[in-house]
């Protein structure tokens, strides 16, 4: 029977999906393309904004539409925020509980022809423990080592939808991680919904799993999805200062570049925080790639705010701000706030920031002309490889190698998204 699974939303469902479709296999089902025609179909679902909620939905009917006689198996946020809101046509509905249980299920349904709802109030406190040995592409592997998250930000539904914090034991991440790197895999890529919340409920923490990664025999870079500017202590500016295996790249979450709106978001830090933690990583690492996420058109956020968004974000420079509109999520305080922002304010400030992120992003990637780096490839395509640096510069090479090569390489010169390397 063929299989097709389609993700939405982050690197932590891009590992859980990736672990689905590894069951199945083992059952000798084929994994074939979700736009096939395929006997079931698996919707990881998103719903951190209403676009994610928008586009899940659409998903789930498209897979309805293209084969009516196809199990329709819906998982994940989504489906743990939409209860009573869910389309019409699903035959096995899984929140963030259970997910490993899903070729039982659709062969429980196979059998009976019933339908199955395993929806639950109680999200669990134990990590669910999945295992992956491969992972799409043979150069990058995620290993998700957390999961759940308790900062409860006004304008977020997570905490909801993906319960506590709980993590992974440290010697079953250790083992996975070495065996993804025996298989060939260069590069590592640690994923959670509060990745450096990691180790809070078990004797241990972030700093004390990145001291036993860094050590694993061949693990060539070591990435961290992101992680709070709380979270980035001593300790694990202590592993960043002494081991290269850590990536030249942190993702550190902004939300918003003004004091007033970072109290209203229930942030953990102020600007002062933030600009300083940020210093002290660059007094470690002067090169490192900053990439951040920020909101805009949170409720009360006035144009002088929004100004100062702008104004630290250049003072900061990001070597990336992805950018997003605020979305209401219902259940969540932001939702009731006053002074909410007009939707074609909203567009307009996307539209700046993005502007001004692509500028950083500019001036960050020129620093590195003259400069040699080492290429990962990752694939080779319309005459040139393709691949990231350690801080995320995505490079093109005129010039074919194989993926997973590593290349030293000049970069000669910049072609917004890229830069040119030789």
């Amino acid at each position: 029977m063929k299989v097709g699974i389609y993700t939405l939303g982050c690197k932590v469902n891009s590992y859980e999906s990736e672990y689905v479709a590894s069951l199945f296999k083992e059952k000798n089902y084929e994994i074939s393309d979700f736009n096939d025609i395929c006997d079931i179909y698996i919707i990881n679902t998103c719903t951190v904004t209403n676009q994610s909620d928008s586009k899940s939905r659409k998903i789930i009917r498209e897979a309805i539409r293209r084969n009516s006689e196809a199990i329709i198996v819906a998982m994940g946020c989504f489906v743990e925020s939409n209860k009573d809101k869910l389309p019409e046509g699903i035959d096995i509905i899984i929140g963030n509980k259970d997910k490993s249980k899903v070729v039982e299920l659709v062969e429980e349904y196979l059998e009976n022809k019933t339908p199955i709802n395993i929806l639950s109030d109680d999200l669990g406190l134990d990590f669910e423990d999945m295992e992956i040995n491969s992972f799409g592409s043979k150069t990058r592997a995620f290993v998700k080592i957390q999961d759940g998250c308790e900062n409860y930000c006004t304008y977020c539904i997570i905490p909801s939808v993906r319960g506590k914090c709980r993590s992974k034991d440290k010697d079953k991440v250790i083992e996975e991680v070495t065996n993804l790197v025996n298989n060939g895999y260069k590069e590592i890529v640690l994923t959670g919904i509060h990745t450096g919340h990691y180790g809070v409920d078990l004797d241990t923490s972030f700093a004390d799993l990145l001291k036993e990664l860094v050590k694993i025999p061949n693990l060539y870079r070591l990435r961290i999805s992101s992680i709070e500017t709380t979270e980035l202590n001593d300790e694990v500016l202590d592993v960043l200062k002494n081991s290269n295996i850590i990536c030249n790249h942190l993702h550190v979450p902004l939300q918003a570049g003004s004091n007033e709106i970072l109290k209203l978001m229930n942030r953990k830090y102020d600007m002062d925080y933030f600009i300083n933690k940020i210093e002290e990583i660059r007094s470690i690492r002067p090169d490192i790639a900053i990439s951040t996420d920020i909101i805009v058109g949170f409720p009360g956020e006035t144009e002088e705010l929004f100004q100062e968004t702008l104004n630290n974000s250049r003072r900061i420079g990001f070597s990336k701000i992805h950018v997003f509109p605020y979305s209401v999520r219902n259940n969540t305080p932001a939702a009731k706030f006053k002074n909410q922002v007009d939707g074609n304010i909203k567009k307009d400030r996307v539209k700046r920031l993005i502007s001004l992120s692509e500028e950083l992003e500019e001036e960050y990637m020129k620093k590195f002309i003259s400069k040699k780096l080492d290429v990962l490839i990752e694939r080779y395509e319309d005459g040139y490889s393709i691949g990231h640096t350690s801080n995320f510069l995505l490079v093109k090479i005129n010039k074919e190698y194989k993926q997973e090569d590593i290349v030293e390489t000049e970069i000669i010169k910049v072609e917004y998204p890229y830069v040119i390397g030789k």
